[in-house]
C-alpha cells in the first residue's frame, strides 16, 4: 500500500473528531505561542508584569516596565511588515509588496505595461474583479447588518462569554473545514436535502454548492464572528449613560439607535466594513470547493493562482495581485470617505 502523503488522503482516513482537532492544535498552539510574547496586555506580558512587581514591589513601575516591553514588540512586527514591503524575506513569510510591484512590470513578452495590458484585453482575466465583487460586497453588508441586532442583544445578557464562544467557534474551524461541512450538508446527498424531500417539500435536490450560493454561505459563516466580535467591541465602548440619559428626556429605542448610538459606532462600522471586505475579497478555498472555479465564482485570486501555478507565469500573477491590491484600496478609500458625511469627530467615543 502507499504511503497517504497528501491531505486528502490522510482526512480521509480520520474521523470527523480527529480532523477537528488536528485543524484546531496547530492554530490554538500558533494562538497560544503569540499570547505568551512578553507584551503587555497580553497574556506574557500580565506575567512579565507579575513577575516584576513581586521583584520591585511597585505595581505601577511594573506596569510602566511591562508596557515598554509591549511597545518594543509591536514596534519589531511594525518594522518586520515594512521590511517585507520593501522586499526583505522573513522565514515562513516571504517577501512583499515592492518586489510584487516590481516583477509586474517584468512580462514575458519584454514591454513595461504587456501583463496590465494582458489583464485588461482579457475579459477572462479582467471580469474577475466584477465576479469578485460581487461576492464580497452582498457577504460584506449582509455581516454587518447581522452583527449590529446580535452585538445589541449579546450586551444585554448575562451569559455572554458562551453565546460569544459559540458565535466565534467557526473562525477556530477554518475555511476548509468549513466548505467540507457545507459540501456534506448542503450537498445533493446532504441532509439538508434529503430531510426536505423526506418531508415532501421538494421533489429532487437543491442545488446550494459548487455555485455562487455555496461560496456566499461559507464566506458569511466564516466572516460573521469576525465582523461581530468588532461591532462588539465598539459597541461595549460606548458609555451606557448615554443612551440612559435620552431615555430619560423621552427618547424612544429607535430615536436612541438612530441619533446617539449610530453616529458613534459609524467609525467603528467602517472599519469592520473595511477589514471585513478585504477578507471577503480576498476568497480563494471557498471559491474552488464550493463554487465554480471556470463560471461565475471564479475569482481574482483564481486569476492569479492560474498565472503563477498553471502558466508559470509570475510576472502575470503579480500585475493581477496589483490589480487585486488597487481594487480593495479604492474600495477603503470611498468607505472612509463617506465615513464623514454620517460623522464627524473622534474615531471612539462613549466612555472616558
Amino acid at each position: 500500500d502507499r504511503l497517504m502523503t497528501e491531505p486528502k488522503d490522510i482526512f480521509a482516513a480520520l474521523g470527523p473528531v480527529s480532523t477537528l482537532l488536528l485543524w484546531l492544535g496547530p492554530v490554538n498552539l500558533t494562538l497560544g505561542f503569540f499570547n505568551l510574547l512578553p507584551a503587555y496586555p497580553l497574556d506574557g506580558g500580565r506575567v512579565l508584569r507579575a513577575a516584576l512587581w513581586a521583584s520591585s514591589g511597585d505595581l505601577r513601575k511594573a506596569t510602566r516596565q511591562a508596557s515598554g516591553a509591549g511597545q518594543v514588540v509591536a514596534w519589531g512586527l511594525i518594522c518586520a511588515g515594512v521590511a517585507m514591503a520593501f522586499g526583505a524575506r522573513l522565514p515562513y513569510v516571504g517577501t512583499g509588496f515592492f518586489n510584487g510591484l516590481w516583477l509586474s512590470f517584468r512580462p514575458k513578452d519584454g514591454s513595461l505595461l504587456g501583463n496590465y495590458v494582458k489583464f485588461f484585453s482579457d475579459p477572462f482575466i479582467y471580469e474577475t474583479v466584477g465576479k469578485t465583487l460581487w461576492l464580497a460586497l452582498p457577504v460584506t453588508i449582509l455581516n454587518l447588518v447581522l452583527a449590529i441586532p446580535v452585538a445589541f442583544r449579546v450586551r444585554r445578557m448575562r451569559n455572554q462569554k458562551i453565546l460569544t464562544t459559540l458565535l466565534v467557534l467557526p473562525i477556530t474551524l477554518g475555511t476548509v473545514l468549513v466548505a467540507e461541512g457545507l459540501l456534506n450538508y448542503l450537498g445533493p446527498q446532504g441532509w439538508f436535502n434529503r430531510t426536505l424531500m423526506a418531508i415532501g417539500i421538494i421533489g429532487s435536490p437543491v442545488k446550494l454548492v459548487h455555485n455562487y450560493t455555496g461560496v456566499f454561505l461559507s464566506l458569511v459563516i466564516t466572516g460573521f464572528p469576525f465582523t461581530f466580535l468588532l461591532v462588539l467591541s465598539y459597541l461595549t465602548g460606548i458609555d451606557p449613560a448615554l443612551e440612559q440619559a435620552a431615555a430619560t428626556l423621552g427618547a424612544k429605542a429607535p430615536s436612541r439607535f438612530w441619533h446617539i448610538l449610530l453616529p458613534l459606532l459609524v467609525p467603528g462600522l467602517t472599519v469592520t466594513f473595511c477589514l471585513g471586505f478585504v477578507q471577503a475579497f480576498s476568497v480563494f478555498p471557498s471559491a474552488v470547493l464550493l463554487g465554480a472555479p471556470a463560471g461565475p465564482t471564479r475569482v481574482i485570486s483564481i486569476a492569479a493562482y492560474e498565472a503563477a501555478f498553471e502558466q508559470y507565469d509570475y510576472s502575470l500573477a503579480s500585475a493581477i495581485a496589483m490589480m487585486m491590491a488597487l481594487v480593495l484600496l479604492v474600495v477603503i478609500v470611498v468607505v472612509l470617505g463617506l465615513r464623514t458625511l454620517f460623522y464627524r469627530g473622534p474615531a471612539s467615543g462613549g466612555k472616558g
